[in-house]
């Protein structure tokens, strides 16, 4: 069994307290544990020193029907943001603050021939040992190890050390999480930015 994320989108309107809006489930995120890691500091492969909504617990003005449901003995690592601190987020700013140990950026040139960061991608073992040939050593060297300036070249790609940030990990656009954000956003337009909050935990 692994891990499974649930929550709620709240809204509090301007008589009242905290309500269920929609329940995070209805979304169908799926188990993207690089995403979760990036916003709430939970799995994921890498160590990242600044995710963005991490260990805040659960408000203590939460909705009952939340209250109720995400208190169980096996959830854990409960947080929120409100609508107001996801738009102010900063997708392209640093979550670490050295290279990453298990990604690298993957370099291809654009149509004038400059290099360009294409995907950041999993460190391989093939990778590893490319930079190990580079670099010199019989171990497998991962990208944060790589000299400064480093860089490798593996079948035709050229891959080089990223500090992680929300983008990559957890782009806003991207299908699914972008339903979450644009879901809030039209929330918030009735509910004004600081009424509208995401509650999620992991269990």
């Amino acid at each position: 069994m692994g891990t499974d994320m649930d929550g709620a989108i709240e809204v509090r309107p301007a008589a009242g307290g905290w309500e269920v809006a929609i329940d995070l489930p209805h979304f169908q995120l799926g188990r993207d544990h690089d995403a979760w890691n990036a916003l709430f500091g939970v799995s994921g492969t890498e160590r990242l020193e600044r995710p963005l909504f991490a260990g805040r617990g659960l408000p203590d003005d939460v909705s009952e029907p939340v209250r109720e449901n995400g208190v169980e003995d096996y959830q854990h690592s409960h947080t929120y943001a409100t609508w107001a601190e996801v738009a102010a987020v900063d997708w392209d700013a640093p979550l670490a603050d050295r290279p990453a140990w298990h990604w690298a950026g993957q370099w291809l040139p654009d149509v004038d021939g400059e290099l360009v960061l294409h995907h950041v991608v999993p460190a391989t073992t093939d990778l590893g040992e490319a930079a190990a040939d580079t670099f010199g050593g019989d171990l497998l060297l991962a990208p944060s190890e790589w000299p400064t300036g480093g860089e490798v070249r593996l079948e035709g790609v050229v891959y080089r050390p990223v500090v992680l940030t929300a983008r990559m990990l957890a782009p806003p656009d991207e299908e699914r999480w972008a339903r979450v954000w644009t879901t809030m956003r039209d929330f918030a337009a009735e509910y004004g930015d600081g009424n509208v909050r995401l509650v999620v935990w992991f269990g």
